[in-house]
């Protein structure tokens, strides 16, 4: 007997891994909604006018065996070799139990970012770790939540300078060495908002004539400078200090505090996180107390829960975008949580001891290498020095070069008669050996003969760092492991349960996805190698860049920005290129309607754009005559508008053609933001419909995970006219400046999506389109009657995400959409996304990835909640003492005096929550309140964990 599969069911088999609902059960949901096929329910939800004519097609869905075989071939492109180049990048050692625990754990890398804190305390608690030992090494009052890159976080801090100081001038003073990439970005961050940016010799400039200073320390050719007397006369004129510093050499340097600095920023990647080609890295920025309200970025504080025992959140939330628009003190969004957690438990598993022996191993290595290039006859610049050293070797710059590359080390080519070389953690005695060998020695290296040390006197640290016990505690493995694991268990992530967030697309990042990240071809490339190390590099990008051309509708893709904001910056920035370009530089008005996601305005402001709202219908749609009228009064200096498709609002409409249409009638170009492109892959293109740019969130709709608020990526497609004004980067003499530190942004995480691409195939990403509405659909119509949907197309659809509209049970039973929030915890699931675009409501997106059961779960939880604000509305129970009010309810809560109106069970075991496997959420109800009135943000003594404990 032959047994053959039929298409259908070899599709199915391709597929399955990504698309939750089986065949049947979406056979069971359409009759729910009312369709016999999911194509009739697409039919009815997208609207034809915008329905692209060809399917995708780049062959068949791979397997994971295939794909796994045909990436690893790619990969062995690359060459990996042992990289000294330095300028911001180091080799680093991942511990292994980090490695395991944190970066290859779908409890750290599926996780949101940590707006609900009640399930989010065990990141909460190691973001603070990152902080607390940020502040300290830094010298300064208080750190964030981590940046995106060294070299954006430098451009923040150059414009929080610019908010925070008292100085009137408009200029901005950038060390010349400091690294080029951030020179690069500085550069581009302030051309469009006016400031003049001065590169030059820090004992030579004029303190008077600037706001801001930054400084590099160590800075990039590895001098060693102490700052105190320059900043001392910053200010003395009211100007802001700056410095970029390397945390490892803090371990053995005075601190950026200690020598007057109002900021400090910098990345943490060398410590533990790989140099994957560039990214992602977590940046720090660290602040003066009198500063934090002007810090961009997130906040982790500690606050109190209802039963006042010590809880985390994050802090300031009034500085969020979403709220403050174009007022914004930036548009940053995305932090680097994941990797932020990383190079925390990095601190906590080494301890500053650990820390400080690290460092001293490194300098000691530089010194030996030194001091044998010396003895070769070379002269190496400067004297003093932590881990960099220039050598002058003349015309023998490229002999150089060349024999280090044979040795398997890439050396750092500066100018036409010098090398660079840092060390760093993973340097052995070979790979001293090689690089003398490089410069025409023959000898071995002896650290037990050559113990000396090379740092400037004037500059040693003698202050503590690192003293809170939480850097003391974890000594062993047994130990870190247990501790990883407590915090990984008081999270709610993706591998617990269903994250139905609005706008946010948390969908399943498949592990076979996961893999190729932490290959060493991937992860141990540095980012400026010569172009032959990094072939496998260039062929996924363009590879991937091919079916995202495919996928949008657009003609050139730029991987460059590393996260969905930046991605609007950087659009919003190509736009204002061409327009000057065409010697209509003067176009400076943005349309933006009122629903618009918060990092819109913010981004347009960055650009130097002035925002013009526009208004929405009684259907959540773009006002159109609002829009032309607009349009047509800022005719002459129209420069773009931005809009969200499908709507924020969740339903496809069907004007954005007209709107389009208007926009470029009247000289201006077309941005769409791609935050909800999980509802057009394979059934719309952007480019297609109007578009001229669009930012794609590979953490999103590519399945990139989250890591509990980042890493992202948000690289941006354009139409053929715009593709010369795409970021650049100084590594590739590019005359366009860059957005990011690194040519490709975060490229490590490039093969999460290009494995989704391969794994998928066109029709599988169509399917998972379709099946994304289906889902949405189906929790509508579920839900219905018992929440009004806020919005739907005329035919009664919503797209991949739908607005619940709980504000009449706040009219009727004092429930707010918080307790709705907080009573979901005691179900098992993340809220949707709160009062976001509209106050008051629920943003609902289950994805294509979940099944059928687990969306009923959440239906019926819903459905419960409502029955209970039914039941206050009816006097049943109490209107201030009931689940919704008290929830979320936790372990103790089960346990001594119970004096509430309503059951144990009743609190804890909701319908829809797991009996044996049930979420317990490790807090109370946070105090907001409280946390904003008593701003801690660095780790709380040890007594205050034992209270907690107890």
């Amino acid at each position: 007997m032959t047994f053959k599969l039929t298409d259908y069911e070899a599709y199915d088999f391709a597929n399955r891994r990504h698309i939750g609902p089986s065949p049947k059960e979406m056979a069971d949901m359409l009759k729910v909604i009312g369709y016999k096929t999911l194509d009739q329910l697409i039919d009815d939800t997208v609207p034809e006018a915008i329905r692209q004519a060809e399917p995708l097609d780049w062959g068949p869905a791979m397997t994971e065996r295939d794909a796994l075989y045909h990436m690893r071939k790619v990969a062995n492109k690359n060459k990996v070799l042992t990289s000294l180049i330095g300028q911001g990048y180091y080799g680093t050692t991942t511990p292994p139990v980090i490695l395991r625990n944190i970066l290859e754990n779908p409890a750290w890398y599926t996780a949101y970012t940590p707006y609900q804190p009640e399930i989010s305390q065990g990141r909460l608690e190691a973001l603070l770790n990152f902080q607390t030992m940020v502040s300290d090494l830094t010298g300064l009052d208080i750190a964030n939540a981590s940046l995106l890159d060294e070299s954006t976080a430098a451009a923040e801090a150059m414009t929080m300078a610019q908010r925070a100081g008292k100085s009137k001038a408009e200029a901005f003073f950038v060390d010349e060495n400091c690294h080029p990439q951030n020179i690069a970005v500085i550069k581009t961050r302030a051309e469009p908002l006016g400031i003049d940016v001065i590169v030059g010799d820090p004992l030579d400039f004029e303190a008077d004539k600037v706001f801001g200073a930054i400084f590099q320390y160590p800075g990039t050719y590895g001098i060693v400078r102490d700052f105190t007397d320059i900043i001392a006369k910053l200010h003395e004129h009211k100007a802001l200090a700056i410095v970029a510093a390397d945390p490892l050499a803090l371990a053995l340097l005075k601190s950026p505090g200690e020598m007057g600095a109002d900021i400090a920023i910098g990345s943490t990647q060398r410590f533990g996180v790989p140099m994957g080609y560039g990214g992602p890295h977590a940046a720090y920025m660290a602040t003066r107390d009198a500063y934090k309200r002007a810090m961009p970025g997130r906040i982790i504080g500690v606050s109190v829960d209802s039963r006042g025992n010590k809880a985390y959140r994050l802090s300031l939330q009034t500085r969020e975008q979403h709220i403050r628009r174009e007022k914004a003190n930036s548009n940053v969004c995305t932090a680097q949580a994941l990797l932020a957690v990383m190079a925390s438990m990095y601190g906590v598993y080494h301890g500053p001891d650990g820390i400080k022996a690290i460092a001293q191993s490194v300098h000691r290595k530089t010194a030996r290498l030194a001091k044998g290039l010396e003895s070769l006859g070379f002269k190496v610049e400067p004297e003093v020095f932590f881990d960099t050293i220039t050598v002058n070797v003349g015309a023998m710059q490229g002999v150089v070069m060349n024999a280090a590359v044979d040795q398997g080390v890439n050396l750092r080519k500066i100018g036409n008669d010098r090398v660079g070389i840092s060390l760093d953690e993973q340097t052995r005695p070979e790979t001293i050996e090689a690089v003398w060998a490089a410069f025409g020695g023959d000898m071995k290296d002896d650290s037990e003969k050559n113990r000396e040390y090379r740092l400037p006197e004037a500059n040693l640290r003698d202050s503590e760092y690192m003293t809170h016990p939480i850097f003391h505690l974890n000594r062993s493995e047994a130990e870190i492991t247990r501790y990883m694991r407590r915090l990984a268990d008081r999270d709610l992530a993706l591998d617990r349960a269903m994250i139905p967030l609005g706008s946010c697309t948390m969908k399943l990042n498949a592990t076979i996805e996961m893999i190729p990240v932490t290959w060493p071809e991937f992860a141990n490339i540095h980012p400026f190698v010569p172009a032959d190390q990094a072939a496998g590099y260039t062929q996924m990008i363009e590879d991937l860049n091919d079916k995202l051309c495919q996928i949008t509708g657009y003609d050139a893709i730029s991987q460059q920005p590393n996260s969905g904001a930046q991605g609007e910056y950087a659009g919003l920035l190509t736009i204002r290129g061409y327009h000057e370009a065409q010697g209509e530089g003067h176009r400076n008005i943005c349309l933006i309607p009122t629903s618009a996601h918060g990092t819109n305005p913010a981004s347009a402001q960055m650009v130097g754009w002035k925002v013009v709202p526009v208004k929405a219908d009684q259907h959540g749609n773009i006002d159109l005559d609002d829009f032309r009228a607009k349009a047509e009064e800022h005719a002459d200096n129209l420069a773009g508008c931005m809009i969200t498709y499908p709507s924020t609002h969740g339903v496809f409409e069907e004007t954005v053609g007209e709107v389009c249409d208007l926009t470029h009638k009247y000289g201006g170009q077309v941005y769409i933001d791609g935050a909800n492109m999980n509802a057009m892959v394979g059934v719309s293109r952007p480019g297609d419909i109007g578009g001229d740019v669009s930012h794609l969130n590979l953490h999103k709709t590519f399945c990139i995970p989250h890591g509990g608020g980042g890493p992202g990526m948000g690289p941006i497609g354009v139409k053929a006219h715009l593709a010369d004004y795409l970021p650049g980067h100084p590594e590739f003499g590019d005359s366009v400046g860059p957005v990011s530190a690194a040519p490709f942004g975060s490229p490590s995480i490039l093969p999460v999506s290009w494995a989704y691409c391969l794994l998928m195939g066109g029709a599988g990403l169509t399917q998972a389109t379709k099946v994304a509405i289906l889902n949405a659909n189906y929790i509508a119509a579920r839900l219905k009657g018992s929440y009004d949907i806020l919005y739907s197309s005329k035919k009664g659809r919503v797209a991949h995400e739908c607005i619940l509209d709980t504000r009449p049970l706040d009219e009727s039973a004092g429930v707010t959409v918080d307790d709705i929030a907080k009573r979901l915890i005691d179900n098992g699931f993340h809220a949707p996304t709160m009062s976001w675009p509209v106050a008051g409501t629920l943003m609902v997106e289950p994805t294509e990835s979940e099944p059928k059961a687990e969306i009923d779960r959440f239906c019926e939880a819903m459905l419960s909640i409502r029955e209970e604000a039914r039941e206050i509305e009816e006097g049943k129970i109490d209107k201030e003492n009931n689940p919704l009010k008290n929830a979320p309810h936790t372990v103790a809560d089960l346990v001594g005096e119970w004096d509430r109106p309503y059951s144990r069970q009743v609190a804890c075991y909701p319908p829809g929550a797991f009996r044996v496997d049930k979420y317990w959420s490790p807090v109370n109800r946070v105090d907001n309140a409280y946390g904003d009135r008593n701003l801690v943000c660095t780790c709380p003594p040890m007594e205050a964990y034992a209270e907690a404990a107890e």
